[in-house]
């Protein structure tokens, strides 16, 4: 199960445009299909642009990481959340992968990299949100040690619905 190695590099304000343009990429390869191109773009705007990234950085103290290979150096992904003091969890907002990428367990070093996070930072548990649609995450998250918690509908506004599972899994 090992699969390719990868690196994460931290991004920082001068990083923030080419994070949005993955996120954009990856974001209409993989939702446009499920959810319609309309809410993939109000989606995108909202919560994976560079307002929008540059927003959560300054305002909820999130951290995005760049997942390259290290083989090569190439961009697979990116990987992003915060710390949430009030629940002592690491929210982690996103794990998203290239199509290419997909299948080479790199959400699996996601993980172990969060784990290593949570422990290095006394957190007790990691948590993330995954679209009820999301099969293929959703089994990834639970070969990794994630299980389901609750489950949420979120209005994010222009008539748009998030219908998601919470998944959560213990640090220690």
């Amino acid at each position: 199960m090992s699969g390719e190695e990868i690196v994460f590099e931290a991004v920082g304000p001068q990083d923030v445009e080419e994070l949005a343009e993955l996120a954009g990429s990856i974001w209409r390869e993989f939702w446009t299909d499920r959810l319609g191109s309309g809410q993939t773009e109000y989606m995108i705007d909202r919560f994976q642009s560079r307002s929008a990234i540059e927003r959560d950085m300054r305002e909820h103290a999130y951290e995005y990481w760049l997942l390259r290979s290290a083989e090569d150096g190439r961009v697979v992904g990116y990987t992003g959340g915060c710390v949430e003091p009030a629940t002592n969890r690491f929210f982690v907002s996103k794990i998203y992968l290239l199509a290419a990428e997909r299948g080479k367990h790199f959400a699996s070093a996601v993980v172990r990299f969060y784990d290593a996070l949570c422990r290095e930072r006394g957190l007790s548990a990691m948590y993330l949100t995954v679209n009820k649609g999301n099969e293929l995450g959703i089994r990834a998250y639970e070969g990794n040690g994630f299980a389901v918690i609750d489950a949420v509908e979120t209005d994010i506004g222009s008539g748009f619905i998030m219908d998601d599972y919470i998944m959560e899994r213990r640090v220690g």
